[in-house]
């Protein structure tokens, strides 16, 4: 602006100078012709009027300028000889010499403004470091409704509440009822916590604001209250509105926990939050949503009613909620007439809403590789497997004795999950590689599982070692190999619980072993109580032993006794590769199974379709999840080790 200014003004000195410019030679014939009038002396420079104007380029000339010569002796005598008028005066400095002395000044300056600025995180100006970064939803946002939103009914009940809340607080408050403060949404990562969140903020019909809880810390001590302090003023100013923070365990965990003392940024914050919530000044009108999948680390000030006055579990769907979700993540996709999205929901228990999205979004991406316009039943079945048991390695190459003796493992534990009493059906079992697995042998529950009695648990322990028990009896125990290396650990992992948790052991008895109270912010489990006796620790390790030792028979025995079984599945998998649930029950049944069908130009099906028997299942969770029991959900069974111990 500086410089359009400076321009601008060059321009209008420009335009009101009328002076011609002449040269040296021109002059001194105008001044031995005596028609100068006037001189003035401007340092190199000279401005003159002349007598009588003449005509110069096609112009009348009055007012002229020049410049001197190095060498003008005598031209002040001649010019007084002619009665000119002579004047002198100190030459000005311009914009432009101004401009070159200031310019790499303004440039320096202007460097160091940029550079302040970007260093205030954000691009915030000066003084602002402390102003929230809470987003306000505009009305002109693509909406999400509760109509979006499946297999959370009861969250959504809590949730509409809140709305009416906020609609008509009349209706409540008539009989003394006041408005919630503070709503928290817990549940495992996948299960719609912030799809809530919007469909409220899409129903209300209120401002809303969100942020993450990350979004209060920064680099300098004390923004993170700041901003805190700053986003419940915006929220009093839009009174009454709704407080969305996503992931709140951020700024919410246990306070005096930590290394840093009393003075941590992350205590600052919450101090700030606990105050703002429920202080000395009341914020009416302010309802603060807050989600975490993280519920057992945060503060027990922040939990209490009065700040968090309604805590909605968010859990993973069943059976009905399932097919709901499947039923919205199918609406975009262009579906054919044999697919069954009931068949489908109760094939995958314990899987979250996430978990669907990815089912369906897999089995669009199978059915386009497919160069087809629909998305088959065929097409989710094999979208299912590849999500729950991992995707095929066909590019990994087996040595004979390597697939002979996948193939025994895994038949191990199909014999052992046919012929225990209680354990769920044997779904698929293949030694193709999937993931980290050489091979797979996937149960799955006729219906959703919450508690197991002790029976399944020791049932399910004889399954795991049904894969090692199958290489001692046909390989020998001499030439075992690492590929019971998970069995083995998920076994014990198992049997440990159920002695130190599940008040499962005669011996040991309805004691819990060991203390869950661990340190938030040093990991939880690096340092903890011990409150458990030598002699206690290891009547433990006897137990968990015992256990191990009883399920290891228990195996050995029901391999012994269907022994030709072994050998049919086996010899099965080593020319089919694959068996699902139908083919494993013709086996049992020692009828012959069908002639392996052609492969097809793309994809060739991995088993029968469509299948007979109805499929029933528990999805595959994360190993060391937080559950009943350790590790992948019961059902899930994989020679998981490959070329090392230490795969």
């Amino acid at each position: 602006m500086i410089l359009m200014l400076v321009v601008a003004l060059q321009l209008v000195r420009g335009q009101g100078q009328s002076a011609a410019q002449m040269n040296y030679t021109t002059f001194l014939a105008q001044v031995n012709s005596g028609n100068v009038h006037k001189v003035t002396f401007k340092g190199d420079n000279l401005e003159g009027e002349l007598k009588t104007p003449v005509v110069q380029g096609g112009q009348e000339v009055h007012k002229f300028t020049l410049t001197l010569p190095p060498d003008i002796q005598g031209l002040t005598k001649t010019l007084e000889g002619q009665n000119v008028i002579i004047d002198a005066k100190q030459p000005q400095a311009g914009w432009g010499t101004f401009l070159g002395y200031a310019l790499p000044w303004l440039l320096f300056i202007a460097f160091w403004i940029w550079m302040l600025r970007a260093m205030q995180g954000g691009g915030n100006r000066a003084f602002q470091f402390g102003r929230s970064k809470a987003k306000l939803i505009s009305p002109d946002t693509p909406k999400v409704t509760f109509t979006d939103v499946a297999g959370a009914d009861e969250a959504k009940d809590e949730l509409q509440e809140i709305i009416e809340f906020l609609k008509d607080p009349g209706r409540f408050s008539r009989l003394g009822g006041r408005l919630p403060k503070g709503v928290l949404l817990v549940g495992p990562p996948g299960t719609g916590k912030t799809l809530l969140a919007r469909a409220v903020a899409g129903e209300a019909g209120r401002p809303f604001f969100q942020m993450s809880g990350s979004d209060f810390v920064e680099m300098f001590v004390g923004v993170g209250a700041s901003r805190v302090r700053d986003l419940f003023e915006q929220g009093k100013a839009h009174a009454p509105c709704i407080i969305f923070v996503d992931e709140i365990d951020a700024v919410g965990r246990h306070r005096g926990a930590g290394l840093g003392g009393g003075h941590d940024e992350r205590e600052q914050t919450l101090n700030a939050l606990l105050v703002e919530m429920d202080g000395f000044e009341s914020n009416e009108g302010v309802i603060l949503l807050a989600a975490t999948n993280r519920p057992d680390v945060l503060d027990p000030a922040l939990l209490r009613p009065g700040r968090f006055d309604r805590q909605v579990v968010v859990d993973s769907p069943d059976v009905k909620g399932r097919e709901g979700i499947l039923r919205v993540h199918a609406k975009k996709l262009p579906l054919a007439d044999d697919v069954n999205l009931a068949l489908i929901a109760r094939g995958t228990p314990g899987m979250s809403g996430a978990d669907l999205a990815n089912v369906c979004n897999e089995a669009a991406l199978l059915a386009a590789r497919r160069g087809v316009d629909k998305v088959a039943m065929d097409d989710f079945e094999r979208a299912k497997d590849k999500v729950m048991l991992g995707s095929e390695r066909k590019s990994l190459v087996l040595t004979e004795r390597e697939r002979k003796l996948t193939a025994f493992h895994e038949a191990g534990h199909a014999v052992l999950g046919l012929k225990v009493p209680g354990m769920d059906p044997v779904h698929k079992v293949t030694i193709v590689p999937r993931g980290m697995a050489l091979g797979i042998t996937s149960s799955l529950p006729e219906e959703d599982r919450h508690s197991y009695t002790k029976e399944w648990l020791e049932g399910r322990l004889a399954m795991l070692f049904g894969g090692r028990v199958a290489e001692e009896m046909i390989f020998g125990e001499g030439d075992v190999t690492t590929g019971a290396g998970n069995d083995i650990e998920r076994a014990t992992a198992t049997a440990r619980r159920m002695v130190t948790q599940y008040g499962m052991s005669d011996v040991i008895g309805l004691v819990t072993i060991g203390d869950s109270e661990h340190e938030v912010f040093l990991g939880r489990e690096l340092v903890q109580r011990t409150q458990v006796s030598e002699h206690t620790a290891r009547l433990v390790d006897q137990e968990v032993k015992h256990i191990l030792d009883v399920a290891h028979d228990k195996a050995r025995g029901v391999l012994e006794e269907h022994y030709d079984l072994l050998n049919r599945i086996a010899n099965a998998l080593l020319e089919r590769e694959t068996l699902d649930r139908e083919q494993i029950q013709m086996l049992e049944r020692n009828e012959p199974l069908p002639p392996v069908p052609a492969p097809a130009p793309l994809h060739p099906p991995e088993s029968a379709a469509p299948k007979k028997v109805p499929l029933h299942g528990r999805g595959l969770t994360l190993p060391g999840g937080e559950g009943p029991l350790p590790g992948p959900a019961p059902g899930f069974v994989s020679d998981e080790t490959e070329e090392s111990p230490e795969a």
